[in-house]
């Protein structure tokens, strides 16, 4: 008879429990030195390794010859427990036996010695299924029960396990499994099983289980299913999933506003036989996983991507202000809910919440209007000034000003920047300040401007000093060696520009000029600036 996967390789000792090293580290050191606790409470989202600890650890305190705390695997009590035969380990699935008669059955069985093993173990799952009348019944065996027992609680849902259960007993709280933890593990069990695995399916695996080792290890055997190779495209086409690329490209034609582009992506999906409800999925995770590359420090702690995926992420999360991805975020759970409640509208629901996301203008709700607004305030201050020159009313002197404001400045301007003397470094603001350039005090909001590919620059932008000039079209930044050199770079001019520009420092994109500071100089102080001007 076939075994499936997720039980024929359920984890047998403590060091093969994945992803959970923090608690089988406690609870080996429990059983080796003998002071394993009389309840322990499991709690953690499905397939983390919940019961399977429990098992191991009902084994462990069994066991006739433990190795470091874990079961030996060989011996009669653990082939006992392993096959279900043990009179002493019962497992009761609270979810069918919730009543307050079968925890009475299972309190009055407690008072007996074990039969054949050293301890009798309760592994009661699900807990939180059970009736108040039952966790009543069960508290005053929990709370002192004889010496040869030991209750094993495991639930996903700890909040509705009542506080006087939870403080009886020894709480261990199972964390999702990282995505290459498991695909580690998928890539051992094809191995083992004969089963071609790629890399890059095991990692899409890994990523729709969404931390649960069993539905990974359930999915991996559908992919399988009939003898087949596991490739990406191969899981793409089981699971119904579009691909991350495609929903990256998706977001970029949302900024673009191309709506034949996302009336053929919804097309494409639906004719395909995908659900569009797994396309919709994966794009709101995209729209999450946007913010978190543009405002996280390390972004890849916090996303389940490839480097080159997160690479593109960063990119095209550039293309969208944080007030524009939270009113997208709005309108896919919109929607989503939408697709719930009416299946059969899926496609047209899809279909118009793209489109509000390519046109705000559409929308009159408040997060339309923050969203629109947000992105016009980003164009006006890498534009520049919409105030219209005197000499230029009509829109076409209008566009050729702000260009101008892009570009170098005119060969006038040259002898000036060439008059700004060298620092001195028992002074370094006053040179700046007698030319006509004020220091600025405050860049932190232009060093969180420098987010996704640039944030390598931000820790050299606030270690830095930055003189604008009086018409904010001029900006000098004084950093050390290193820095400096990063800065001359001019892809790292623009993007400092565009910073500034955007944190409304400067008018408009500035002309960034880069010095260097002198060895052992110190940064500026208000008090050097007060000493300048004196």
């Amino acid at each position: 008879m076939h075994q499936a996967l997720y039980r024929k390789y359920r984890p047998q000792t403590f060091d093969r429990v994945c992803g959970q090293k923090h608690i089988t580290d406690v609870l080996s050191f429990e059983v080796a030195n003998g002071r394993a606790s009389h309840a322990y409470l499991f709690c953690g989202s499905r397939g983390t390794g919940k019961t399977s600890s429990a098992k191991i650890l009902a084994k462990a305190v069994n066991c006739e010859n433990p190795k470091g705390g874990s079961p030996c695997c060989a011996c009669r009590s653990c082939a006992d427990i392993d096959n279900g035969t043990a009179p002493d380990v019962v497992e009761l699935d609270a979810a069918s036996n919730n009543s307050v008669e079968d925890i009475r059955d299972i309190c009055d069985n407690a008072v007996y010695v074990p039969s054949m093993l050293k301890k009798k173990v309760f592994i009661i799952d699900e807990v939180h299924m059970l009736s108040q009348s039952a966790f009543n019944a069960l508290l005053k065996t929990i709370e002192e029960p004889p010496e040869h027992v030991i209750f094993i609680l495991a639930t996903t849902e700890m909040h509705k396990v009542p506080a006087t259960i939870i403080s009886r007993c020894q709480r261990f709280d199972f964390r999702r499994i990282d995505m290459r933890v498991i695909a580690e593990n998928l890539l051992y069990i094809a191995k083992c099983e004969g089963i071609l695995l790629e890399e890059e399916a095991a990692l899409l695996i890994a990523r729709q289980a969404e931390g649960g080792m069993r539905d990974a290890i359930g999915l991996f055997e559908l992919c399988s299913a009939g003898g087949c190779d596991v490739t990406a495209e191969r899981v793409s086409q089981v699971l119904g999933l579009s691909g991350y690329d495609r929903v990256l490209d998706t977001m970029q034609s949302v900024s673009k506003g191309d709506m034949a582009t996302l009336f053929a992506t919804v097309s494409e999906v639906v004719s395909s036989a995908k659900d569009i409800s797994v396309f919709w999925k994966e794009l709101t995770g995209c729209v999450r996983d946007m913010l978190v590359s543009k405002y996280a420090l390390n972004p890849m702690e916090y996303l389940d991507l490839t480097r080159q995926e997160a690479e593109k992420l960063a990119e095209i999360s550039k293309l969208f202000t944080l007030a524009e991805l939270v009113y997208h975020c709005k309108i896919l759970d919109e929607a989503q809910t939408k697709m719930l409640r009416s299946p059969t509208t899926k496609r047209i629901t899809a279909e118009m919440a793209l489109l509000r996301m390519c046109r705000p203008e559409l929308d009159t709700s408040n997060d339309a209007l923050s969203a629109r607004l947000s992105k016009l305030e980003d164009t006006v201050a890498l534009g520049g000034s919409i105030t219209p020159s005197a000499k230029a009313p009509a829109p076409a002197p209008e566009k050729s000003e702000v260009k101008a404001e892009v570009t170098p400045p005119a060969p006038e301007a040259k002898p000036q920047e060439a008059k700004i003397p060298s620092p001195a470094p028992a002074s370094t603001t006053a040179p700046a300040q007698s030319q006509g350039y004020d220091r600025v005090r405050d860049i932190s909001e232009a060093v969180g401007r420098l987010d996704g590919a640039n944030r390598g620059l931000a820790s050299f932008l606030m270690s830095s000093e930055a003189y604008v000039s009086k018409d904010g079209k001029e900006l000098i930044l004084r950093v050390d060696g290193f820095g400096a050199a990063m800065f001359k770079q001019e892809s790292a001019k623009e993007a400092v520009s565009d910073a500034f520009a955007l944190a409304r420092i400067t008018d408009g994109r500035a002309r960034v000029t880069v010095e260097v500071k002198k060895t052992g100089e110190k940064k500026a102080s208000a008090a050097d600036d007060l000493s300048g001007w004196l």
